[in-house]
């Protein structure tokens, strides 16, 4: 089994920086793959940002390309997602998910993983 802690969300102004974090416990194999949703009031949930093990591989939704980082420590099983240059159409819950190997042109699909954290609020203030 496999858990998901986010920490790092706030309260920031527009133009500013936030670093998330995601803490996963269970089988590495199970974590292979990490994403990082969010969610608006309102709206679905999206994706934001995806990596694979090696961390060579990185996947990101066109409306934070530029933006955002995610980037990976193995040793500590911890994703992180840098978050800057934010702007108030940013703010929502972000959650981390995780799951085995799966094909790249699924990494942005909800349903392509098995575990999801709790969720972190990130709001961003104009």
């Amino acid at each position: 089994q496999v858990h998901l802690v986010e920490s790092g969300g706030g309260l920031v102004q527009a133009g500013g920086s936030l670093r998330l974090s995601c803490a996963a416990s269970g089988p590495t194999f199970s974590t292979y793959t990490r994403g990082w949703f969010r969610q608006a009031p309102g709206k679905e949930r999206e994706f934001v940002a995806a990596i694979r093990w090696s961390g060579g591989s990185t996947y990101y939704a066109d409306s934070v390309k530029g933006r955002f980082t995610i980037s990976r420590d193995n040793a500590k099983n911890t994703v992180y997602l840098q978050m800057n240059s934010l702007k108030p159409e940013d703010s929502a819950v972000y959650y981390c998910s995780a799951a085995g190997p799966v094909p790249a042109q699924i990494v942005g699909v909800m349903s392509t993983y098995d575990y999801w954290g709790q969720g972190t609020q990130v709001t961003v203030s104009s």
